[in-house]
């Protein structure tokens, strides 16, 4: 018999949507210093700031999901997910290059990011994102990515009068998303069969958790995104409504929601979301054993500062 947590060396490369991403993702590399930073920015001084500090949420995910997606591999490769495996590997060099290349771009603005104490909410959501398994994290990584495209398709793209330097460099950082986004959604339809009701509930309930925190981050640049143009309701209610089409697709939710707005986090006591009650097979609770069981700690560690006690 194999020893327990040993995957197989030889394992079953299934030519499925995961190795097909991996490919994807090999083929279009690039990195800050392919990137024209010849082209000029039109920005205003105080347009800069503002664009430094709305990015901040945006940053710092790129390199707590660079440092996540390292963590979470070991329990990946456990569950015998050899095609996962690979894709991870190349979503952790698409996430360094975000993460080197804002950096660059943070100096060529010539501000730095907001601090915790001007956000202290940013260590309560990279924690809330990775206190769970291997499928929590991914259901964390794809509420993120859908707040990350929103957030570049809106000053990017998206933008009646977009920079040129930000909006060349939100339209790459767009195509790696897209694959990001494209795995989540496959890997929950695969793993979400499995999953009783109760863990499927709470699911929503980080879904929830999450998006209060997002909410409470973008009220605090609420200035900054009317300086640049951009409505922060727009916003998060595009957030919400691309959350609703993907938990309805992956079998989380019953179907779309009733009325015509965007759905907004419940007050505690409040109904839930219709579930998918689907019989139960197995749990992956016990792969968390395999990886880091505070990544809250390594936060804490990256930003020099003691994770409040909550």
């Amino acid at each position: 018999m194999p020893a327990a947590g040993i995957t197989r060396i030889f394992p079953d490369l299934t030519d499925d949507l995961l190795l097909n991403l991996f490919h994807k993702g090999a083929q279009a590399q690039w990195t800050s210093r392919t990137f024209d930073w010849t082209t000029p920015i039109r920005l205003s001084e105080r347009q800069r700031q503002a664009l430094a500090r709305l990015l901040t949420p945006v940053y710092f995910g790129e390199q707590t999901a660079m440092a996540g997606a390292s963590s979470i591999l070991p329990s990946v490769m456990v569950a015998g997910e050899a095609s996962a495996q690979l894709y991870l590997a190349s979503f952790i060099m698409d996430e360094a290059r975000h993460f080197e290349t804002l950096t660059h771009l943070y100096k060529v603005l010539g501000y730095d990011p907001l601090g915790l104490r001007d956000m202290p909410e940013l260590l309560r959501y990279y924690h809330r994102l990775r206190s769970g398994d291997r499928v929590d994290w991914v259901w964390g990584i794809l509420i993120s990515d859908i707040i990350g495209k929103h957030f570049y398709r809106g000053l990017g793209p998206n933008h009646a009068q977009p920079d040129p330097l930000f909006g060349s460099l939100a339209t790459r950082i767009l195509r790696d998303e897209s694959r990001h986004l494209a795995f989540a959604e496959h890997y929950l339809k695969r793993n979400l069969p499995s999953m009783s009701l109760e863990r499927r509930r709470a699911l929503l309930d980080m879904r929830d958790d999450l998006l209060r925190l997002l909410g409470s981050m973008t009220e605090r640049v609420r200035a900054d995104a009317v300086e640049l143009e951009a409505d922060v309701d727009d916003f998060l209610g595009g957030v919400w409504t691309d959350l609703d089409a993907v938990a309805t697709r992956v079998g989380l939710l019953n179907g779309p929601r009733d009325g015509s707005g965007p759905a907004r986090p419940r007050a505690p006591g409040s109904p839930r979301d219709a579930v998918r009650a689907d019989p139960p097979t197995t749990s992956t609770a016990s792969d968390e054993n395999l990886v880091a069981k505070c990544f809250g700690c390594l936060l804490s560690l990256i930003c020099n500062r003691r994770l409040a006690t909550t």
